[in-house]
């Protein structure tokens, strides 16, 4: 490993210890056992270097929002030999669900009916179905992604007659000038609706590197954590 490399390495382990010490106290507080939520490395704009890097730490499952940069990076993890749970988290356009069911292991950001129907027949493909989150939008603001709650249920039964998908539970990000509390009390009365309705769709994604003790606290499964895990991004990239 190239000294450059082994520095990396070193920066991505120390901020990978304090972020899982932030989830295991998160738990502890909650009174939640230990290991019970999975954290998601959002690589974006971040190179595949750092991916294999953080794969050699142990981070298992990693999330992309751009789907030409997801697939290069996935492709090069293959190629490496490594094996990673690959969450697609932007919005996705229809005309690229293809390359995304291709590769992609989780889509968390899905918020209607259309993109359900499309991704349902990309993933015909696939060996395995391909694991669906609904994104909620929970102050109904449309720019961001996400069903509003009228629309839930319709298109959780659309991701459910598909033999491609799988429901998997369900995803939201706390909207702007709300308390975090608040947004994540929110979603897990929706998410606890959808496991009754549906009782194998028990993710709930939530939390991000500024808010994931909220989201630890009112029952996410897994928190997509990228600033506090690789650093400030350049925002001209």
């Amino acid at each position: 490993m190239a000294r450059d490399d082994e520095g990396r390495r070193a920066e991505l382990a120390a901020n990978l210890q304090q972020v899982l010490d932030r989830i295991a106290r998160a738990c502890e507080a909650a009174g939640r056992p230990a290991g019970s939520v999975t954290l998601t490395a959002v690589t974006k704009t971040y190179p595949a270097s750092d991916v294999l890097l953080l794969a050699g730490l142990g981070v298992t499952d990693v999330g992309e929002n751009k789907d030409q940069e997801a697939a290069a990076k996935a492709a090069e993890a293959r190629a490496a030999g490594v094996r990673l749970r690959w969450h697609f988290v932007g919005q996705l356009q229809r005309n690229k669900v293809k390359s995304v069911a291709g590769y992609a292991d989780v889509v968390e950001s899905v918020g209607s009916e259309r993109l359900a129907e499309a991704l349902g027949r990309a993933a015909q493909a696939r060996e395995v179905p391909l694991d669906i989150l609904i994104q909620i939008s929970l102050d109904g603001d449309p720019s961001r992604g996400g069903v509003v709650e009228d629309d839930l249920w319709r298109v959780s039964d659309t991701v459910t007659s598909s033999d491609g998908l799988r429901l998997a539970g369900v995803m939201a990000v706390a909207p702007l000038g709300w308390d975090p509390d608040r947004a994540f009390e929110r979603l897990a009365v929706l998410a606890g609706q959808m496991g009754e309705r549906y009782p194998g769709a028990t993710t709930v994604s939530a939390g991000m590197s500024g808010d994931l003790e909220a989201a630890v606290r009112h029952g996410a499964t897994h928190v997509r954590i990228g600033t506090s895990l690789l650093g400030m991004r350049n925002s001209l990239r």
